[in-house]
């Protein structure tokens, strides 16, 4: 057993935690951010919503008014990151996607994700984190890249650049494609990090794969 870093009074690192605050005067974002440190610092298994309150400066009943525990939390915090760069990779913005741009914003998100230091941590530390949201049960974030991807689809049939066709499985086709070049991808290739000339060959072939599938 991983031996648990003493951070019950901050000795550890010689800093005093933040005196707690009321939960309206802490914004959520706050306790993202903490959990974000802890996670790459400690590791996903060794948090616990004491060290939670402490890093974000608040009170365990703030944060038990917002969560049930540890995993809500991170599950809340990989929603917030995944989401980020979804919206980076395919804009809400209204304006029409064609064929190209839209292979092209979905490899840039599975690149995304793959060298995310979040998911290289859990990767390393806590795989089975991730178990739930690939064979049992789709979270926030899938829910939400699906909806980005079947209005990116509606768009782009409209304009003729895609297939006529059903946009929802269309759009869960793409994401399971993906998410094995994302997941799956650097286990292929040897690249622990997510990283390197084999992955970015793979990636061509994603869009390769991606853009016919999609031709009209």
């Amino acid at each position: 057993m991983s031996q648990r870093i003493n951070t019950e009074d901050g000795s550890g690192s010689g800093l005093r935690a933040p005196a707690p605050r009321s939960a309206n005067a802490i914004p959520e974002q706050q306790i993202l951010d903490a959990a974000y440190q802890l996670l790459l610092t400690i590791g996903l298994q060794r948090i616990t919503m004491a060290d939670l309150a402490r890093q974000a400066g608040v009170s365990r009943a703030t944060l038990y008014r917002r969560w049930h525990g540890v995993h809500e939390v991170l599950g809340a915090l990989t929603t917030r990151e995944w989401t980020t760069l979804a919206l980076d990779a395919m804009p809400e913005d209204g304006s029409p996607l064609g064929r190209s741009e839209l292979v092209d914003g979905v490899v840039r998100l599975a690149r995304g994700i793959r060298v995310h230091p979040l998911l290289r941590r859990i990767v390393e530390l806590d795989p089975e984190f991730l178990t739930p949201y690939l064979l049992t049960r789709r979270g926030t974030n899938t829910n939400h890249q699906l909806d980005l991807l079947e209005q990116a689809l509606r768009q782009a049939m409209a304009e003729g650049s895609v297939r006529a066709g059903d946009a929802e499985l269309l759009a869960r086709s793409v994401l399971l494609t993906v998410w094995s070049f994302t997941l799956t991808g650097p286990v292929f290739t040897g690249s622990p990090t997510g990283t390197g000339a084999e992955l970015d060959r793979l990636d061509e072939e994603l869009r390769l794969l991606l853009d016919r599938y999609l031709a009209p």
